[in-house]
């Protein structure tokens, strides 16, 4: 090849892969072919790439490639001068062997330049090797390619020979590469680059074979009948789903499900096309739930809602493989498939309800909820007393509390949620509903597994509350009890989960006025823990699992306010641990303080104030105002009387804002402090005083955030 630059396209043609990994199979791939021939040097400046991926294909297009890399100089350090060369200036064999490996074996040993690295002289080889070429280049970036595939299970295959045996997420069966209109010769998976690949399976005749590197996507969409890329096919479907609900005036919903499924569909279709199915009304007096589940889930149906009422209705969307004048055979054959999915559904429910949810609570005594902490019906005893105490501390009603403790796990039992797991909880709800059971009972089996609360708890919300406070509390001081907290990214028990679960529970109280910020009650935390360790028989807790459970939350808490607020705000008032419900306003403050033209300074000497306090020998006592002396000691001091007052009730009063901006008048006194005064003085009793002047300051500056937190 002549050096110039071209258009690229490298193809691997593969049975189905996993849809639920084929985007991230496909970037993959474009990127690791597009970062060797980087690292090469044999991409042109402004090269675009474009990663393709379907049902059965990854590729890449770089939109300008190098034929051979530009020359590139060289400098290769080789050995000592005193080890290279004999004394009369020929090769050593260590020099001769070294040359070889780096392939100088013919260098003139004149042209090799001596360096000094102050200790002693080196022999330097310099000169200019040819760029790479783009074949071997290619080749090097396919084989890293395939390697550095996220591949959720690798498989082995044989290949034609019937001696060879490969690894690969999936058969391959073709290898496209073209350099503008010639083919690049590499391999892979014992496959031998083309120009030919295969289009839809039923709708394209014949192979697909390609022009060049720039035909690519629409000779494979004009006569292999496939849509090449990702984004493509699925705004396409998008599109369609959203024509054909808006013709049939329903809606997709706005649940996350949605977006997750178009991805999903997106991965299984290579030719999309949109059409519309529906079933019997009669299904629809099933919880809507169980039948948007069984579509979305088994079948990948789209369902459509009502608009005004947001109820499912009976019509549904298939996203087909296939485009047809007449699509009558694919509708109703997926109609005659999700019937019976629908009819199971209809008798699952109808059977549960003929056993009211209370009757079942015994079974959780035969279902094991873990070996070490027992059954779920064991588990259950514990939610019910933790639920009861919370409630107790809201002024909810305990009764209700308990109630819905007693019938969360029940539905466990029930063939519905044996069918289908993802409704534990809804189906409770609904069978609660249909025995009678009070509403705000009804409502917290229904809420209990929210990932967390987004919304003020108002009164009617208290039961449900009490039960998501009193299970994700059972979860986390049991699991970790026993040895299963986190690590690294493992989380089987969804531990992280549910503390800030936890977390937005009590940010959600205290927005419903049930918590308030001038209170560090009645609810909290620590309670929360000790009242949880004592609904598990004696000595199963160890003695350091509250502090480290306590500890959790917050770093969890940290970790999640430090993405929406500054980062030293957050250490400032994390630093105290206060209570969960006081924290997100505390850093309101704080971040507003760190603004203000005082906040430096304050910050700073709060530092080393803290710093001074810890070489305090023995207790920091009481200020002797008599033996305050100096102007800038009395001064400070008169500051602190004068300040204290005000903050401490604005503190009292959960005005954290106001409580910090008070303090802020600190600065001239305290500036004037550390640059007149030497605390550590050699008198001890001055020396104590002035300590003990500090200790006041700092107590006082630090009663709503770690003030030197902001200074880092």
């Amino acid at each position: 090849m002549t050096t110039n630059i071209r258009p690229l396209l490298v193809e691997l043609l593969t049975e189905e892969l996993p849809p639920k990994a084929l985007q991230k199979l496909g970037q993959a791939f474009a990127e690791g072919v597009r970062a060797t021939l980087q690292r090469h040097g044999l991409l042109a400046e402004g090269c675009a790439v474009q990663a393709f991926s379907t049902p059965r294909r990854l590729a890449v297009y770089l939109s300008a490639v190098l034929a051979q890399a530009p020359d590139q100089a060289y400098a290769e350090k080789l050995m000592p001068v005193k080890i290279g060369l004999t004394e009369d200036g020929k090769a050593t064999p260590a020099l001769q062997k070294k040359l070889a490996a780096k392939g100088l074996d013919n260098i003139d040993l004149a042209t090799l330049e001596r360096e000094s690295d102050g200790k002693q002289d080196y022999l330097v080889a310099r000169g200019t090797a040819p760029g790479a070429q783009l074949a071997a280049g290619l080749q090097e970036g396919i084989d890293a390619a395939i390697d550095g595939l996220p591949i959720p299970k690798v498989m082995r295959y044989q290949l034609a020979d019937g001696v060879t045996t490969v690894k690969f997420v999936r058969p391959a069966h073709g290898l496209v590469a073209l350099f503008g209109a010639d083919v690049v010769p590499v391999t892979a998976l014992g496959l031998t680059a083309g120009r030919d690949t295969l289009g839809h399976r039923f709708m394209s005749s014949g192979a697909v074979s390609f022009a060049d590197a720039d035909a690519y996507a629409a000779t494979l969409a004009e006569k292999g009948h496939v849509v090449a890329s990702f984004e493509g096919r699925r705004d396409e479907i998008q599109r369609q789903l959203l024509d054909h609900a808006g013709r049939l005036s329903a809606t997709l919903g706005d649940d996350p499900e949605v977006a997750a499924l178009l991805d999903e569909v997106t991965a299984l279709v290579e030719h999309p096309t949109v059409y519309v199915g529906q079933f019997e009304e009669q299904f629809l007096q099933v919880p809507q739930e169980c039948l948007i589940l069984t579509m979305r889930l088994n079948q990948k149906y789209f369902p459509l809602f009502d608009p005004a009422t947001g109820r499912l209705t009976h019509r549904f969307l298939i996203v087909s493989n296939m485009h047809t004048d007449n699509p009558v055979n694919i509708v109703e054959g997926n109609q005659r498939v999700v019937r019976p999915r629908l009819a199971d559904a209809q008798f699952f429910f109808e059977t549960d309800r003929k056993t009211p949810l209370a009757a079942r609570v015994e079974q959780l005594g035969s279902i094991v909820y873990h070996n070490k902490l027992g059954t779920q019906l064991e588990r259950v005893e514990r939610v019910r007393a933790i639920a009861r105490d919370v409630a107790g501390k809201l002024g909810s009603d305990v009764t209700a509390a308990d109630r819905a403790a007693l019938l969360a796990k029940a539905d466990l039992g029930s063939n519905m949620v044996g069918e289908f797991p993802e409704l534990q909880g809804i189906m409770g709800a609904y069978y609660a509903a249909g025995d009678g059971e009070p509403d705000s009972v009804v409502q917290a089996l229904r809420n209990q597994y929210r990932n967390r609360y987004d919304a003020p708890v108002t009164q009617d919300g208290l039961t449900a509350a009490a039960l998501f406070i009193a299970e994700r509390a059972e979860t986390l001081v049991g699991i970790w009890a026993i040895g299963l907290a986190p690590t690294g990214e493992r989380d089987p028990f969804g531990l992280r989960r549910a503390a800030l679960g936890l977390i937005s529970a009590f940010e959600q109280l205290a927005a419903g006025g049930w918590l308030k910020l001038n209170q560090d009650g009645p609810l909290s935390l620590d309670g929360l823990l000790a009242a949880t360790a004592a609904t598990f028989p004696a000595g199963k807790i160890p003695a350091e699992t509250l502090a480290e459970v306590r500890t959790f939350i917050y770093e969890r808490y940290r970790n999640q306010l430090i993405n929406d607020h500054d980062r030293n705000a957050v250490e400032a008032v994390i630093a105290l641990t206060p209570p969960l419900h006081q924290v997100a306003e505390r850093v309101r403050a704080a971040a507003a303080f760190a603004q203000l033209p005082e906040a430096a300074s304050l910050a700073a000497a709060n530092k080393r104030i803290g710093n001074l306090l810890k070489k305090a020998e023995g207790e920091i006592g009481a200020v002797n105002d008599a033996a305050l002396v100096e102007p800038a000691e009395k001064a400070l001091a008169a500051a602190i009387a004068a300040l204290r007052p005000q903050a401490e009730a604005q503190r009292a009063a959960g005005d954290f804002a106001a409580n910090l901006r008070t303090l802020a008048q600190a600065r001239e006194p305290v500036d004037a402090f550390f640059a007149d005064i030497m605390v550590m003085a050699d008198d001890p009793a001055v020396r104590a005083n002035r300590l003990a002047l500090l200790g006041q300051l700092h107590t006082l500056m630090n009663q709503v955030a770690d003030i030197s937190r902001l200074a880092q």
